[in-house]
């Protein structure tokens, strides 16, 4: 007989201060084992300084989406602890989730408004933050109007709009076509420059994952936990032009091989 699965336990909420080692994001040993028996997560440790942008890839179903969610609060775990500031937290799902009824200026008022701002300072900043993602001129068109890509620049500028000092993106840019995904790399990398977030990213892309990021983690089979970190060394801006250097093949080489170990191992 199989002993039961521990509860689920909500992540512990610290402020910055309180965060070990003064770290943005502290997994300690997290686990989660769903109520089904499946186990997702199993140790995972992983410390994440502030400012840095760091890409998680992995098998699919290894837990790299569960690992944010427990992170983000949106998902209990079950063994470890968790140290996140969740007070300017911005999360992007897979799917731009805009409210279809809502034009992209009501979209990105939406977290403000369930924050009490008033309707001089959410029409503010929701028209700073829709400049930023490049979407001027489209605030009063409504989400069917709008290409994927413009969907999920309307979902960055809601994020945006709370000012977020992390920042969590799952897998966001998974759906779209080759050249629209490296137009929005590049400017998702220009608002990590201009904003300072710390941002944790899931991706499938191994390409994608160490053009955007200062570290790469690669995460083992289910129940996931973490086999290697890759440090990218390339300053931020980055060019386009970097994709093709030797140095980034090399890393990308050295990602996709502990990935393959990962899936077959």
């Amino acid at each position: 007989m199989t002993s039961p699965s521990p509860e689920p336990q909500a992540a512990a909420l610290s402020r910055p201060a309180c965060l070990p080692g003064g770290h943005a994001i502290v997994f300690d040993r997290v686990s989660m084992t769903f109520p089904d028996g499946t186990e997702a997560l199993g140790d995972v440790d992983l410390a994440i300084r502030p400012g840095e942008f760091v890409s998680i890839v992995g098998p699919s179903g290894c837990g790299k989406s569960t690992l944010l969610k427990i992170a983000s609060g949106l998902s209990p775990h079950t063994a470890g602890k968790v140290w996140v500031d969740r007070q300017q937290l911005g999360y992007t799902f897979q799917d731009a989730t805009l409210l279809p009824w809502r034009k992209v200026r009501e979209n990105v008022e939406l977290l403000m408004e369930l924050r009490g701002f008033s309707a001089s300072e959410r029409a503010r900043i929701a028209a700073e933050k829709i400049a930023l993602v490049g979407l001027s001129g489209f605030e009063d068109h409504y989400p069917r109007r709008l290409s994927g890509g413009m969907r999920m620049r309307a979902s960055l500028a809601r994020s945006l709009a709370l000012n977020p000092t992390v920042f969590m993106f799952d897998e966001p840019f998974g759906a779209l076509d080759e050249i629209t995904r490296e137009r929005l790399n590049d400017e998702l990398i220009a608002l990590y420059v201009r904003e300072g977030f710390t941002g944790i990213f899931v991706t499938h892309s191994i390409a994608e994952a160490v053009y955007m990021s200062s570290k790469v983690v690669v995460m083992s089979r289910r129940p996931g936990r973490i086999l290697d970190v890759f440090d990218i060394p390339f300053a931020y801006p980055r060019q386009p032009e970097l994709r093709y250097e030797a140095e980034f093949s090399r890393l990308s080489g050295a990602v996709s091989r502990a990935l393959r170990h990962a899936i077959e191992g």
